[in-house]
C-alpha cells in the first residue's frame, strides 16, 4: 500500500557525477516508461482496500484478518527498500528495475491464483519485494538520465503514478469487482506490466555507478527480524492468532535483534539504516511525529471499504467511487504547501496540518447509513487536503539539517519508517475493531466503527509535542519563510 508521501522519500544512492547527455525528449520518455510501471503498483495497491469485503467473503474469513493482505506487503517494502540502493549500484539500475518489475507481476499472478488467505499473504510478500525495489530505482532512473535543466520536469512525469494511483485504484476495482471476480485485480497488472518492460527496454539506457562492496547481511538480518518481529506482534495482538507464549517469545526476539542492531550499526561505516542520524533535530521530528501521524491515517484504507461496504451496505463501485475524493484532497494539496510553508512557516503548519488532520482522521466515526454519499466525499476531501499538506511539509524538513553527504542515508530510514508506521496503523485499526464489535463473532455495524476512528484520530495528535518542539525558524532555508528571523532580529 504505497503512501502519497513514499516517492518523496524514496531511497537514493550515489549517482554519476553529470549524467549522459541525452535531449529533453529523451529524458521524458525515461521518466514516461519507468513512471507506466509505478502506475500499476499504485493502482494495485489502493484497488486491494476496496476489495477487501469481497475477498472476505470469497475466503470465508472474518474481515479483520483481511488486513494481513495489507501489512503482508508494507513489510516487505520496510524490509528490503534498504537493500534497493546497493543492487542499483551493483548489478544495474535498469537491470535492478526490470527484475523488480517481474517480480512483481509473479505476486501479481499469483494474488490472483490465491484461494486462502495464507496463499495471498505469501503472494502479497512476493509482490511486496518487487515494488521494494521499483520506487527507489526507479528514481535514481530518472535522476540519473534527465539533464539538470530538464530534471524537474521529468520529475514531474516520475510523481503522476502518487497522484493518479488513488483516484484510479478505488473506482477501477469497484468497476471490476460489478462485472468479474477479484482476482481480475490482479490479473489487470500483467498487460500493464509488461508494457512498461517493453517501454523500460526501449527506452531507458544502462547507468553506471561505482562498484559499492559487498552488501551488509548482518545488519540486514538484524534490521529485519526487529522490523518483521514488530510488526507481527502488532498484527496478531488480541485476534488469538498465535498463543500468548509464542507471542511473548516473539516480542523478546524482536527486542534482541533490534538491540543487536543498534550496536552492530554504531561499528559500521554504512550501516542499512543510520540511526546516528536521528540526531538532527528535524529529522527526527519529521520520522518519530510522522510515524504517529501514519499510526492514524494507515488504518483508514483498512477502515473505510469495511464501513461502507460491510458497515453501511454499499456497493464496492459505490464506495470506490466516493473514495477518491481523497485522492482529489491529496491531488489539490501540492499546489498550495509551498506557498503556506513560506507564509507561516513549518511548525506553525506542521500543527495546524496535525490538528485538522486528526479531526478529519476521526470524522469517519459519525458515519451512518442515513449519511449522505455528498457530505461523505466533502469530508474526504477536505481530509485529503490537510493530510497531503501535512506530509509535504514533514517530508520537505526532514532534510533541512541533514549534510547532502547523509541524504541518501536519511532517505532510506525515512522510507522505512514511513513504511513500518502504516503498517503499524492498519494494525492498530484493526486492533480496535475488534475491540469495538467484542470479539470474532460481532457484527460489523456502522457504530462499531466509532472507537477506531476516535481512537486513530486521537493517536494521530500524539505527534503534535515533536511538532511543537522545533524551533520557529526551523527549515527557513527550504521554505522561504522569513517571519520568525525577522522577529528574531527585531529582538537584538
Amino acid at each position: 500500500m504505497p503512501s502519497e508521501d513514499r516517492l518523496d522519500s524514496a531511497p537514493q544512492t550515489p549517482l554519476p557525477d553529470a549524467p549522459p547527455a541525452v535531449s529533453s525528449w529523451a529524458s521524458r520518455l525515461v521518466a514516461l516508461a519507468v513512471a507506466s510501471a509505478l502506475l500499476m503498483e499504485f493502482i494495485d495497491s489502493t484497488a486491494l482496500s476496496t476489495a477487501l469485503p469481497t475477498l472476505a467473503r470469497g475466503f470465508h474469513v472474518d474481515p479483520i484478518h483481511l488486513k494481513l493482505a495489507l501489512t503482508s506487503y508494507i513489510l516487505a517494502l520496510a524490509v528490503f527498500v534498504p537493500v534497493s540502493g546497493w543492487a542499483a549500484e551493483k548489478f544495474g539500475a535498469r537491470r535492478v528495475f526490470l527484475a523488480a518489475m517481474a517480480v512483481f507481476l509473479i505476486g501479481s499472478a499469483l494474488c490472483g491464483l490465491s484461494r486462502t488467505l495464507t496463499e495471498l499473504v505469501g503472494a502479497r510478500i512476493i509482490q511486496g519485494m518487487g515494488g521494494a525495489m521499483m520506487t527507489p530505482v526507479a528514481r535514481l532512473i530518472v535522476v540519473g538520465q534527465a539533464p539538470r535543466e530538464q530534471l524537474l520536469r521529468a520529475m514531474g512525469w516520475f510523481v503522476m503514478p502518487a497522484l493518479i494511483g488513488p483516484l484510479i485504484g478505488p473506482p477501477l476495482a469497484g468497476f471490476v469487482l460489478s462485472v468479474a471476480d477479484w482476482p481480475w485485480i490482479f490479473y489487470l497488472n500483467l498487460p500493464v506490466g509488461l508494457l512498461g518492460m517493453v517501454a523500460v527496454m526501449r527506452f531507458v539506457p544502462p547507468i553506471k555507478s561505482p562498484d559499492p562492496g559487498p552488501f551488509d547481511w548482518l545488519g540486514f538480518f538484524l534490521a529485519a527480524s526487529a522490523i518483521s518481529g514488530i510488526v507481527a506482534v502488532a498484527e496478531t495482538g488480541g485476534l488469538s492468532i498465535i498463543p500468548p507464549v509464542w507471542q511473548a517469545v516473539l516480542v523478546a526476539a524482536s527486542l534482541a535483534a533490534a538491540f543487536a542492531y543498534v550496536r552492530f550499526s554504531r561499528r559500521k561505516a554504512r550501516p542499512i539504516l543510520d540511526l546516528g542520524l536521528l540526531r538532527y533535530k528535524t529529522l527526527r521530528a519529521s520520522l518519530v511525529g510522522g510515524t504517529f501521524v501514519r499510526l492514524g491515517i494507515g488504518a483508514g484504507p483498512f477502515l473505510m471499504p469495511l464501513l461502507l461496504q460491510v458497515g453501511m451496505g454499499w456497493t464496492p463501485l459505490q464506495a470506490g467511487s466516493v473514495t477518491l475524493a481523497g485522492g482529489l484532497g491529496v491531488l489539490g494539496a501540492r499546489p498550495f504547501a509551498g506557498a503556506i510553508l513560506k507564509r507561516v512557516g513549518f511548525r506553525t503548519a506542521l500543527c495546524v496540518f496535525l490538528v485538522v488532520s486528526s479531526v478529519m482522521i476521526a470524522a469517519p466515526a459519525a458515519f451512518r447509513i442515513g449519511t449522505p454519499a455528498p457530505l461523505i466525499m466533502g469530508l474526504l476531501l477536505f481530509g485529503g487536503f490537510f493530510r497531503s499538506s501535512q506530509f509535504i511539509a514533514a517530508n520537505t524538513i526532514a532534510y533541512a539539517d541533514v549534510p547532502d553527504r547523509s541524504v541518501a542515508a536519511a532517505s532510506t530510514l525515512s522510507a522505512v519508517t514511513q513504511q513500518v508506521g502504516l503498517a503499524l496503523g492498519i494494525s492498530f485499526g484493526g486492533l480496535m475493531l475488534h475491540f469495538a464489535r467484542g470479539g470474532a463473532d460481532g457484527a460489523l455495524t456502522p457504530d462499531r466503527f466509532t472507537l477506531p476512528y476516535i481512537a486513530i484520530g486521537a493517536v494521530t495528535l500524539m505527534a503534535l509535542p515533536f511538532y511543537l518542539g522545533l524551533d520557529k525558524d526551523a527549515g527557513a532555508n527550504l521554505s522561504g519563510h522569513k517571519g520568525a528571523t525577522s522577529a528574531g532580529a527585531e529582538k537584538i
